[in-house]
């Protein structure tokens, strides 16, 4: 079973056609979770995912309830990547199967959300600095999970 990504309410579009485009780069399937901050059409990402687009595997859920009720069904694993946590994505033990969530880029994702995930990682950063770009995150984070699964293997 292969790491997902999955994207809560993303507000921008560019950022969601950059992660599209690196999922179809390293055969990881995206959930985008509705609402979210702009039309999705296929016509918004076509600029920040390039050519990659066709090549793209993701599926929509109408809200997270639904895709909640898909992460059980699935018997899949919650990972929230958030500012607000001590533990380290560094730190921590992936599984195959993991499905690593980013909130929305204006607000993360809200408390209630954030308590129905499994685990939550941090990636380490100077102390008086935030985040960095949701997007830089997901694949920072994403790396060291699909690394520590090994499922960067058959990819070359």
């Amino acid at each position: 079973m292969t790491i997902d990504l999955a994207l809560y309410q993303p507000d921008i579009p560019q950022n969601t056609g950059t992660l599209l485009r690196l999922g179809a780069c390293w055969g990881v399937h995206a959930h985008i979770i509705h609402p979210t901050g702009f039309g999705f059409s296929d016509r918004n990402f076509r600029r920040a995912a390039m050519d990659y687009a066709e090549f793209a595997a993701y599926s929509e859920h109408a809200s997270f309830a639904q895709f909640e009720d898909w992460c059980a069904a699935e018997d899949r694993r919650l990972v929230l990547l958030t500012t607000k946590t001590d533990a380290s994505a560094y730190e921590s033990a992936y599984q195959p199967g993991d499905v690593l969530m980013v909130g929305r880029e204006s607000a993360g994702v809200p408390d209630e959300v954030a308590a129905r995930c499994a685990a939550k990682v941090r990636i380490p950063m100077r102390p008086e600095l935030r985040s960095i770009n949701v997007a830089l995150s997901a694949a920072v984070v994403l790396a060291e999970a699909m690394r520590h699964t090994h499922q960067f293997q058959g990819l070359q």
